[in-house]
């Protein structure tokens, strides 16, 4: 009985431990399942893994379709599986994770040794993780990279939902698109780009192992900081390759042989090239990325854009040649110990160190300030615009970016000196007076300033004077007592503002006497607009550099198109144009044929301002329309005597000019003259009256209705006149 009793209490006690236990169980997977519930909370959901969505370079693109700068946040550029080279992948595979194709999101005897190993030593260590796990680590910046347990179990999480929602091949190329390469590359082909200046889909085995090798430390294996080391981890990779049959023996040694060598880019490459017109399009970006919905850093926009990389070259070597000559005059003027240019200089700029100190920093035996170094350095401009198109081809905004990232092409505004005189005289011609209308080349009194209280009396900038001179021999030699005349007695001020307006000048103008003299501050790229006018038979084009954007899938998000009007007739167009042509070619400009060979159709004016602060240049031909500022960025500094825009500007233009269209090939183009808006006539040399047999005649062009209808009476004939018709 007793023991039938024991029994009984036994069989309880064990029904009792065996409900303990299975509550105990229960419990335990409850409080388990809901753990791994709560951490499921704060994962992304299965459409965020397929909506996939990294941040992307956006590239400027050139009209030659070269990258000309990249803007990011995190440099990285998208690539499909196809384009990824099968050997790099099977580097990675190899490398990181052999059991890739067979696991489940977790190799799990990796991550089983690794859990031994944490208990054993009471730390977290890493190297278990599958690719899958280390895509979800990246992908998801709410995981977090703390290292703990909580971390690591999300991360598996993740890691099963994607290799649930994507294929393996998928789960590969977005991996490749996300990890990590050093010198802030992220992804394969930012790597490629970064390291090999290639495609990824070019990439060499070697240079696959490379890439693949550094993943385990980018700063430690990098090729550009560590070659050796890199070429260390590269061996290694490679040498699993061989052992696990991706590759054979042959391959194997000669990619070993290999030294590492990586991409050096040159001191013109990429967004050095054209620094100034990249932040010119940053800019205008910025203000637009709200109304087109994009994030300028983040989603992998293709700008693509006017600027000629070509051009461009030429421009950046010949405006730094020129510049690094100007500075030497300069330098030698402020060494000058006879003058006293430079303590004028320091004393006006409150600059706290003496004349000999300085000129110790100008000869670079002592550093010198940043402040002092701005305010000594010559600086210049060129802007070039395409003339059917008003696309900006070339634009250099200083001397270096990196020390000043002013553009002087878009931002700076200067006093163009007798550049401005194209507007003076397009007014007149425009008002009905002909190029052979005389004025008087004497002295003439200036009204300055608001109240008119401060009288000027200009020059000529080669202080000549003499008789009466036409407006074509006017501008011809740039003289200003004629320019003077021209807006005192035939036009009055107001017109002349009124015209530039019309031809594309924003700045403000200061409607009086010494507006003929190029006393405004104007932009350089609004007078290379300006200029583009004449040429293009009145036509104004507004000044374009982006041309379109597209969005990472190739669609085109926007177009961008010019603003065009007619702003002058063809007939006054064509009038200027042949002015200029003086200029060019028997005028202040005349050294670009003389000097520098330049002997394709153009026109231009130079410009220089009073104390030689502003050197321009602007010209043009039937395919381009330049720019060319010289000065200091201080108006208060003078480049020095006789710096002016024939000695300064012009070597510029006609250097750049000439190598464009040697370099490209251009064929020669005479400039179209509008028959039916021009009436050429014979004038006498010396009367400007209808020539008669006994003149020496002069073959002139006049709009309509402004044929002189007198003919010389000096030369003993009253012969009609000859109009010439076409």
């Amino acid at each position: 009985m007793m023991k039938k009793f024991q029994a009984k209490g036994s069989r309880q006690k064990l029904k009792q431990r065996i409900y303990l236990s299975l509550a105990i169980s229960i419990f335990m997977v409850a409080g388990i399942l809901t753990w791994l519930y709560f951490l499921a909370q704060d994962l992304p959901s299965l459409d965020e893994l397929e909506r996939y969505d990294p941040d992307l370079v956006t590239r400027i693109v050139s009209a030659d379709d070269q990258v000309i700068q990249e803007l990011f946040t995190t440099q990285r550029t998208l690539v499909k599986s196809n384009e990824i080279p099968p050997h790099v992948k099977k580097a990675l595979i190899l490398t990181e994770d052999q059991r890739f194709y067979s696991h489940w999101g977790m190799n799990f005897f990796r991550t089983v040794y690794n859990i031994s190993q944490n208990v054993l030593t009471g730390k977290i260590h890493g190297g278990a993780s599958s690719l899958t796990q280390q895509l979800a680590r990246s992908l998801y910046s709410r995981i977090g990279f703390k290292q703990t347990y909580t971390r690591k179990l999300r991360e598996l999480i993740t890691a099963v939902q994607i290799e649930h929602t994507f294929t393996k091949e998928e789960v590969l190329t977005m991996y490749l698109n996300t990890v990590y390469f050093g010198h802030g590359a992220y992804g394969i082909q930012a790597a490629a780009t970064k390291y090999f200046n290639k495609r990824v889909e070019n990439l060499t085995l070697d240079e696959g192992a490379i890439l693949v090798g550094m993943l385990r430390s980018p700063a430690y294996y990098s090729p550009i900081v560590h070659p050796e080391r890199s070429k260390h981890i590269r061996n290694v990779v490679i040498n699993n390759m061989f052992r696990e049959k991706a590759i054979n023996a042959v391959e194997r040694n000669y990619f070993k042989s290999l030294p590492v060598e990586v991409y050096k880019p040159d001191s013109v490459d990429l967004g050095n090239v054209a620094p100034y017109f990249g932040e010119f399009v940053r800019r205008q970006l910025e203000k637009e990325d709200d109304e087109l919905g994009v994030d300028l850093y983040r989603d992998g926009l293709t700008i693509y854009t006017s600027l000629d990389t070509r051009m461009q070259t030429i421009a950046n070597r010949v405006v730094a040649k020129e510049l690094k000559r100007v500075q030497a005059i300069f330098d030698e003027r402020m060494l000058d110990a006879s003058s006293n240019a430079l303590s004028e200089i320091l004393e006006k700029n409150n600059i706290p160190f003496s004349v000999d100190t300085v000129r110790l920093m100008i000869m670079d035996s002592l550093e010198m300030p940043k402040r002092i170094e701005q305010l000594l350095t010559v600086q210049g401009q060129l802007i070039s615009l395409d003339i059917e198109t008003g696309q900006i081809k070339a634009m250099v905004g200083g001397k270096d970016f990196s020390k000043s990232s002013w553009n002087r092409s878009t931002q700076m505004t200067r006093q163009p000196g007798s550049s401005f005189k194209a507007f003076l005289y397009t007014a007149a011609i425009d008002n009905g007076y002909p190029v052979t209308t005389k004025l008087l080349n004497q002295p003439v009194v200036i009204k300055s300033g608001t109240n008119d209280s401060t009288d000027w009396r200009p020059k000529n900038y080669d202080l000549s004077m003499g008789g009466e001179t036409t407006l074509r021999e006017g501008i011809r030699r740039s003289l200003n007592l004629i320019a003077v005349r021209t807006i005192q007695e035939l036009i009055a001020p107001s017109a002349v503002v009124e015209k530039a307006r019309d031809l594309g000048i924003t700045t403000p103008l200061y409607p009086g006497d010494a507006l003929a003299l190029g006393s405004s501050a104007v932009y350089p790229i609004e007078m290379a607009a300006a200029y583009s006018v004449f040429p293009r038979r009145g036509i104004w084009i507004e000044p374009i550099g982006v041309l379109s954007i597209e969005d990472r899938f190739g669609g085109q998000l926007r177009q961008y198109t010019s603003e065009r009007k007619e702003v002058l007739g063809r007939g006054t167009s064509y009038i200027m144009l042949s002015l200029l042509e003086t200029v060019a070619n028997r005028g202040t400009g005349q050294g670009a044929r003389t000097i520098f060979g330049f002997q394709e159709p153009s026109g231009g004016k130079t410009g220089t301002t009073t104390g030689f602060t502003d050197a321009w240049y602007v010209g043009f031909t039937t395919k381009l329309s330049t720019a060319v500022w010289v000065g200091m960025d201080s108006p208060s500094i003078s480049l020095g005597s006789a710096m002016s825009g024939s000695a300064v500007g012009v070597p510029i233009w006609a250097q750049y000019m000439k190598a464009v269209y040697d370099s490209l090939e251009w064929e020669r183009e005479e400039f179209e003259i509008p028959e039916e808006s021009v009436v050429f006539a014979n004038v006498c040399s010396e009367t400007q009256d209808l020539a008669t047999e006994y003149c020496t005649p002069l073959r002139e062009v006049f709009l309509p209705g402004t044929v002189p209808t007198q003919y010389c009476e000096i030369h003993g004939s009253r012969k009609k006149p000859t109009i010439i018709d076409f």
